[in-house]
């Protein structure tokens, strides 16, 4: 499948149309931003880690009965998805007090969560992504109440999926942002990426840092997370 016209450029991708008007193309960067975009920076080979991982992660959640976007990884930074309208909700699941919920709520780091947490922020660069619950994203016809039970059913899912996935490589995933969005025929299928862009990863032994925190509290070592986690996972 070919790259045709770039449809769209984000922060950490760039989106191209292909011959079927059913399918994109994603191309992963190497840019970085943190804080609503007031960060910005560049993690070396953060896009090659970023797409490989993803597409794994996505191939995994396939065989566990969660439909993705997924179609086809083409090189280390390109990959064939299925073209989607995004839903404008932001998916959060907490396993462990980190971040923001950390911040917001006076906490410190590292609490370990009875069950975990699922919280949602409304997608919309100009109004910062606040937080909504599943009435406001009703009143705001983000999406109905049918579509947002599926949706929460399919985060759990996942993050009963990938925690034990990471917990066997030796990592706690202690939080993490999902996105969805419905193709053609109105199915919810996961899209967007899983990696350590969108995942707090902690080394299960040391706590560690392994991902995108490094580079948003200026820790250093950034690009050795990020190739520690494609280590993990890929043994490379």
């Amino acid at each position: 499948m070919e790259k045709a016209k770039q449809l769209y450029e984000g922060k950490a991708k760039k989106v191209y149309a292909t011959e079927d008007d059913n399918y994109v193309i994603v191309s992963y960067k190497d840019d970085a931003t943190a804080f609503d975009g007031t960060k910005k920076g560049t993690i070396a080979g953060k896009g090659v880690v970023n797409n490989r991982m993803s597409n794994f992660l996505m191939q995994i959640l396939e065989k566990e009965g969660v439909p993705t976007h997924f179609v086809e990884e083409i090189n280390d930074r390109e990959t064939v998805v299925k073209k989607v309208s995004i839903v404008p909700l932001e998916v959060i699941i907490r396993n462990v007090s980190a971040g923001s919920f950390a911040k917001r709520y006076g906490v410190e780091e590292g609490i370990v969560f009875d069950a975990p947490t699922i919280e949602f922020s409304y997608k919309n660069d100009d109004l910062h992504d606040p937080l909504i619950n599943d009435y406001h994203a009703m009143a705001l016809k983000l999406a109905t109440a049918e579509e947002i039970e599926q949706i929460k059913a399919m985060a759990f899912k996942v993050n009963d999926v990938l925690k034990a996935y990471f917990l066997k490589l030796g990592v706690k995933l202690i939080d993490f942002k999902l996105e969805f969005g419905k193709t053609s025929d109105g199915a919810i299928v996961l899209a967007d990426e899983i990696s350590p862009d969108t995942c707090r990863f902690w080394d299960a032994e040391t706590n560690e840092k392994l991902d995108k925190d490094r580079f948003r509290r200026d820790m250093g070592g950034v690009e050795d997370a990020y190739k520690e986690m494609m280590h993990r996972v890929f043994g490379e």
